[in-house]
């Protein structure tokens, strides 16, 4: 039986049937980096619980650029996966393991048995929806409103807040999707920070040397 009074804030809110449902109807699952975990034109997947590692949500053109919405990590909780549980995700988003992962997958009619029947499990999805929602137009304003430098400037201190190090561990490429964006436009604007001094460029990692100028181009 998994633990999953640690990962759902509603258990104790629920009576012994619905506990022993959601008990019986989860697993863990393993992802390696890069691999696809799931997108709206597969079987409805179920709820996924991030025990360790983190997932990217995107969107994808017809052109094939990729459009990071949000990323999730440990002890979030993946509702898009589920869009059968909850009949109001209607657009195409794709899921794919950031890192290596090792996710809970909870089955998408035990959940929505108890979401159906639980006030408590039915506020805890619309609520996540919402946050995710938040996550989703504050993506969309950094693409639409801001300009690149500060996108870059952005992305390069929540991952050294994320990860605690001075040193991400990210290929041109990978920034690049995470922003939306293509490689030469990241791959430019990062020899710009390297020629400022902000920044030094190693094969798969960028070092930040001087904080303090990425945080005055976000405010400017």
């Amino acid at each position: 039986m998994h633990n999953l009074n640690e990962y759902l804030p509603f258990w104790d809110k629920l009576n012994t049937q619905e506990q022993k449902l959601l008990s019986d109807n989860c697993k863990t699952v393993n992802y390696k980096k890069g691999s696809h975990v799931y997108s709206a034109n597969e079987e409805c997947l179920g709820v996924l619980v991030v025990l360790s590692g983190s997932l990217r949500t995107y969107i994808l053109s017809d052109e094939g650029r990729e459009v990071t919405l949000y990323n999730l990590h440990e002890n979030d909780v993946c509702i898009l996966s589920a869009s059968c549980v909850l009949s109001q995700i209607t657009f195409d988003v794709f899921v794919d393991a950031r890192e290596d992962c090792k996710l809970l997958l909870i089955s998408p009619l035990a959940f929505s048995t108890v979401m159906n029947n639980n006030v408590y499990a039915e506020n805890f999805m619309l609520r996540t929806a919402a946050e995710r929602f938040s996550d989703t137009m504050w993506a969309m304003q950094q693409i639409l409103f801001m300009g690149f430098d500060k996108r870059l400037a952005i992305y390069l201190l929540d991952e050294m807040s994320r990860t605690n190090s001075n040193v991400i561990r990210a290929t041109h490429s990978d920034i690049a999707k995470e922003i939306g964006s293509a490689r030469e436009v990241v791959s430019r604007m990062l020899k710009s920070f390297s020629e400022d001094g902000a920044v030094v460029l190693n094969r798969g990692t960028v070092e930040i040397c001087d904080k303090k100028f990425l945080q005055n181009l976000v405010k400017d």
